[in-house]
């Protein structure tokens, strides 16, 4: 799944263009660096891959959302309705800009049901934000219906799921904008870094400018740059870029890899009837980094876990019920509204309320699914036999639970 184990001399040569001028930042030193601008060429490169008119290079996924949020208008008062099945930047970021995130029920896709998201629309709601969670998508034609009825903003959030696409076009390129990752374990790394896709001049401009303390970049002198507004420091580094500019010419290849093997393994669990798949809204574009999966109930799942950790071959499956990460059970601090600096007492009152809903729809799809995490360098012998393996746990749990299998 993550680019790095395809780590080769294409990421050292990059890195080292950098190291030879000594230039570590995207920005000035123009006779120093020798011609050598890693951050720019990412950017064209992500154009060009993922089809859009502009992309902007940040410091991680978190502040590639907060960026965008920001170069959107989305702040105080506001509410961005989001999936209770995500990673924790994704609300964290929609705290930073001082909006309420509105958590809402997932379905079996893993990301947001359009009906939820329906009924959770106020006169405050300003942003929907699907997470394209576990290298899939949400059902974008529903949402896109929804925003545009209700002239809401569509935010995609595809950190999880670069390199998939919905009907043809890239995630992250069919909303106003979409924000990737590109951290250690991504399916194309950069060690740490993010970026935001937009086809819209007016977002990339906001986005270029807040992303480096409000600078303007119109001049050829940095220190003469105007500011607009106040802006952050989420710049990333010549060195990360590097990394990037290396590992996006191997996402076609992660991805014919991913699928691939996501076939296979999804074949050999198929033999088990009691089995049933996450729904893919368009399978063809589905990057399958992970291959999700649900057994009849609860109790079995967590037998099914038991039994892979006793056996030693847990590891790349995850149980997201019981994940402190990714899904709204387990997420206290939330739930208690614990911050280093206090809130605004109405923005801390609309997070408890949301954060501590019921979620009952949510925990009856989240406690039965379990995600495999689809390895770049397996053979075709060792998914075989990985598979085989999972297929007997989950058959000798159907046995002692008086499932027929």
């Amino acid at each position: 799944m993550p680019g790095f184990e395809l780590w080769s001399d294409e990421e050292r040569k990059e890195v080292n263009d950098v190291l030879e001028t000594g230039v570590l930042m995207r920005y000035g030193f123009d006779g120093p660096r020798k011609g050598i601008w890693k951050s720019k060429q990412l950017e064209e490169e992500i154009c060009k891959r993922f089809g859009t008119r502009y992309a902007q290079l940040t410091s991680s996924g978190t502040s590639a959302l907060t960026t965008v949020m920001n170069a959107l208008g989305i702040g105080y008062g506001d509410e961005i309705i989001m999936p209770c099945f995500t990673f924790v930047a994704s609300f964290e970021c929609v705290l930073r800009v001082g909006a309420i995130p509105v958590l809402v029920d997932v379905d079996e896709s893993l990301t947001l049901n359009p009906e939820a998201v329906r009924k959770a629309i106020t006169s405050k709601t300003k942003c929907v934000m699907p997470v394209h969670m576990c290298g899939s998508m949400a059902d974008l034609d529903a949402l896109t219906a929804i925003c545009k009825e209700h002239n809401l903003i569509l935010l995609e959030d595809a950190c999880q799921s670069i390199g998939a696409s919905y009907k043809g076009k890239p995630l992250g390129s069919i909303g106003e904008a979409g924000a990737f990752s590109f951290d250690f374990v991504k399916t194309m790394t950069c060690g740490e870094g993010g970026a935001i896709i937009t086809n819209r001049a007016d977002i990339y401009e906001k986005c270029d400018s807040y992303s480096d303390h409000g600078h303007d970049h119109k001049g050829v002198d940095r220190g003469a740059d105007l500011h607009p507004f106040i802006g952050y420091n989420y710049r990333i580094s010549e060195l990360h870029a590097a990394v990037g500019l290396a590992q996006i010419k191997k996402v076609d290849k992660v991805l014919s890899i991913q699928r691939k093997t996501h076939q296979q393994l999804k074949d050999i669990l198929s033999r088990v009837p009691e089995v049933s798949f996450r729904i893919i809204p368009d399978p063809s574009g589905d990057s399958c980094t992970f291959l999700s999966w649900f057994l009849p109930t609860e109790e079995i799942t967590r037998a099914v876990i038991g039994e892979l950790k006793a056996q030693n071959i847990l590891a790349g499956n995850f149980y997201w019920f019981d994940n402190n990460w990714h899904y709204i059970r387990k997420w206290d601090h939330l739930k208690h509204s614990a911050t280093l600096s206090a809130l605004h007492p109405e923005l801390k009152a609309a997070v408890l309320h949301h954060a501590n809903k019921n979620f009952a729809a949510s925990d009856a799809v989240m406690s039965r699914c379990i995600s495999t995490a689809i390895g770049l360098l397996w053979t075709e012998e060792q998914v075989k036999e990985k598979g085989e393996k999972m297929v007997g746990i989950i058959k000798k749990v159907l046995q002692q639970q008086g499932v027929n299998a």
